[in-house]
């Protein structure tokens, strides 16, 4: 079923989770938390249990200007203080995983409070849970969910169970719809599939995926919601054209110097200046939408200098 086109491809019939509008308008609004629960509850499986949560503020400044002011595209509370924070990463990053200890190391320094003399206070759980749309490197190339927590490298021991990253490596799940066994097997799959679908599965047509589906009708948004959702569409079709025509320039670079070492700085070379022309014209024209410079910002992980200078 489909409802309109625009420039890059067609617009399906529900929305496609991984745009930056899509991830939070299904998961990150307070009317419907109980989807952003059931989702963290399935990640879980178990081990925790969350019954209520509130959406706190995804700017995270500090309590004073020496603080690196922080974006997170997603961050809640629990009924107990722990807190969760869920990143949609699209590409891999040199220092991405020294980002996912600053925003945790962010929330907990601020835990205890000031002029406290001793360490009596129990922290509060915290989480980052990642959306990967990439493979990591030097991991287990099969395994779609890591668990990653402090541990004793003797023993295999955690050593503090109250912080935690759980990265969902979208790449490494291929399940068809007849191999769902788990809920996190389920969601994966509609993270990966719910925009080239035009109707309800029947073994995802009950609880809370009913409500999910339905949240999720292009059809259903308001005048408002539904440009910025175009934006957004545009601009990842644009980014995933950019970079599949800079792996065939590396690639073929790399043909024309006919040797391993030149295979490899080929495509890395082409790679990266395809990431960069895609993030700058994905930059621009969610500028042009009015979007503010520190939204864009957080979305293409440019600087703002280079922002303003578009």
């Amino acid at each position: 079923m489909i409802l309109t086109t625009i420039t890059s491809g067609p617009i399906s019939r529900y929305i496609d989770p991984l745009t930056d509008f899509g991830f939070k308008h299904l998961l990150g609004s307070e009317p419907n938390k109980e989807i952003m629960i059931a989702f963290l509850n399935a990640i879980f499986a178990g081990k925790k249990e969350i019954v209520d949560l509130v959406f706190s503020p995804t700017e995270y400044g500090g309590n004073t200007d020496e603080y690196k002011k922080v974006f997170f595209d997603l961050m809640c509370t629990g009924k107990d203080g722990d807190q969760f924070i869920i990143e949609m990463q699209r590409r891999e990053q040199e220092c991405f995983h020294d980002r996912c200890i600053f925003y945790l190391s962010r929330l907990i320094s601020e835990q205890l409070p000031k002029g406290t003399p001793n360490w009596d206070t129990k922290l509060k759980e915290v989480y980052l849970i990642a959306i990967l749309e990439f493979k990591l490197k030097d991991q287990d190339h099969d395994r779609y969910l890591h668990d990653i927590a402090l541990m004793n490298k003797d023993t295999g021991e955690v050593f503090y169970d109250r912080l935690g990253f759980k990265f969902l490596e979208l790449p490494n799940f291929d399940k068809g719809g007849n191999e769902l066994e788990s809920d996190l097997d389920k969601w994966l799959y509609i993270l990966k599939n719910m925009s080239q679908m035009d109707k309800i599965p029947l073994y995802l047509n009950k609880g809370i995926f009913q409500k999910l589906f339905k949240i999720a009708e292009v059809s259903k948004l308001t005048e408002e919601q539904r440009k910025v959702y175009e934006s957004n569409l545009k601009a990842k079709r644009d980014y995933m054209a950019t970079i599949e025509f800079a792996r065939k320039e590396g690639m073929e670079e790399a043909r024309i110097e006919g040797v391993e070492e030149g295979r490899q700085k080929g495509l890395q070379e082409g790679m990266e200046r395809g990431d960069q022309k895609a993030r700058l014209a994905i930059a621009l024209e969610l500028k042009e939408t009015g979007m503010p410079v520190d939204q864009i910002s957080k979305i293409t992980k440019l600087s703002v200098e280079e922002i303003e200078k578009l």
